[in-house]
Order: C-alpha cells, then sequence, then structure tokens
C-alpha cells in the first residue's frame, strides 16, 4: 500500500486578469463561482483523512468552496520571485531581459534575488517526501498550478526544465502515490469509469 496525494489546483481570477509572479489577489466573484460549480465533483475530496493547502487566498477559498477545510502549509508556497514579485512575465522581460532570459536557461539561478527554480522545486518535494499518514491513507492538496508542477517534477525525477512543458488548469485534479523518493503518477481512469466512485478529475499537469 501508499499515500495516495491528489493536488486540487486553485480556481483562478477573472482570465482579463493577467497572471502575475507570486500572486496573493484572492479569487474574485467569478473564480468563486467556478470554484462552487466544481465543488459537486470535488466534494468526494473532503473525505480524504489530511487535507491542505497553499498559503494564498485563492488556494484557501478553493478548499473552503470545495468542502476540504484546509491546513495551510508554508511549504507549499509559491515561489518566492524577489524583486519581480506581483509582476507579468513580460513586464519582468521589459525591466530586465538578459535577467529574465538567464533565470528560463538555468533552474540554478535566481537572478531576481529570490528562489531558484530548482530550490522550488526541491521545497516543494520535500514537503511532499514528508507526509504523515497510513498506508492507504488519502491526502488532498490545493494548491497554486506553480506548485504543483514543481511537485509533479519532483515525484517524476524529471529534469527541472521540464517544469516549463507542464499546463495545470484551474480546478484539475492530479494524483500521485507512493512514499518518499517513490511517487507515481496515477490516472484515474475514464469519465464513465469516475462518475460511479468518488471523483478525481484528471487534469494537465501544470
Amino acid at each position: 500500500m501508499a499515500l495516495r496525494v491528489t493536488f486540487v489546483a486553485a480556481a483562478r481570477s477573472s482570465p482579463l486578469l493577467a497572471e502575475r509572479f507570486d500572486d496573493e489577489r484572492p479569487l474574485d466573484q467569478a473564480g468563486w463561482n467556478e470554484a462552487l460549480r466544481a465543488a459537486g465533483d470535488l466534494l468526494p475530496l473532503a473525505a480524504a483523512e489530511l487535507r491542505y493547502c497553499s498559503p494564498t487566498p485563492r488556494s484557501r477559498a478553493t478548499g473552503d468552496a470545495i468542502g476540504c477545510a484546509p491546513l495551510s502549509q508554508l511549504a507549499l508556497r509559491d515561489c518566492d520571485m524577489g524583486r519581480w514579485r506581483g509582476l507579468t512575465l513580460g513586464e519582468a522581460m521589459a525591466r530586465e531581459p538578459a535577467a529574465v532570459d538567464a533565470w528560463l536557461a538555468d533552474p540554478r539561478s535566481a537572478p531576481h534575488g529570490g528562489e531558484s527554480l530548482l530550490g522550488f522545486i526541491t521545497r516543494v518535494g520535500g514537503w511532499l517526501d514528508t507526509r504523515p499518514g497510513e498506508d492507504g491513507d488519502r491526502i488532498v492538496a490545493v494548491a497554486e498550478p506553480s506548485v504543483i508542477r514543481a511537485a509533479l517534477v519532483y515525484a517524476l525525477k524529471a529534469p527541472p526544465g521540464t517544469y516549463w512543458n507542464l499546463d495545470v488548469r484551474p480546478l484539475s485534479t492530479t494524483t500521485v502515490t507512493g512514499r518518499a523518493g517513490r511517487w507515481s503518477l496515477r490516472f484515474e481512469g475514464t469519465p464513465d469509469q469516475r462518475a460511479t466512485r468518488p471523483a478525481f478529475r484528471g487534469g494537465n499537469p501544470l
């Protein structure tokens, strides 16, 4: 037996709002309504033995909307983007094009003065590897898409650059099973099969 960890990607605010680094904005009404619409499908996750979330307003609100009442985890915070915090990628590129190029090319670099991509992946992976629980326990973590991307890179022992090739959509779910250092990505079956058991909807990993 093994632990089963299901990541739920936080709902996002209005699609008219640009995605920003280390974004602390809460859900707007559109995002809250989207989370409520998904709650029926995601409600079985509330029965998990352990329920966590990233310490962002939209992750907490998403967890509450789907009935999980999650416990905030500092280790599941978004990547520390230093002086680029709150900027879009385009804004950072306009200000510091060479620094952005270096950051995208080298997962060990942190030209913004914050956390490197490799450090971010390692930190999230450390959280995953230290989950308590008995064999067969279910764990849910409502997290920012970037955090889920980092967790998947770590779980699959993929090169850090794989992070840029993963796409996690809002309110999608992704499950890994295993124990510290030995994780597998799990696909939950067809929509018809999921309709007859607790719904762990397979989403594209971001």
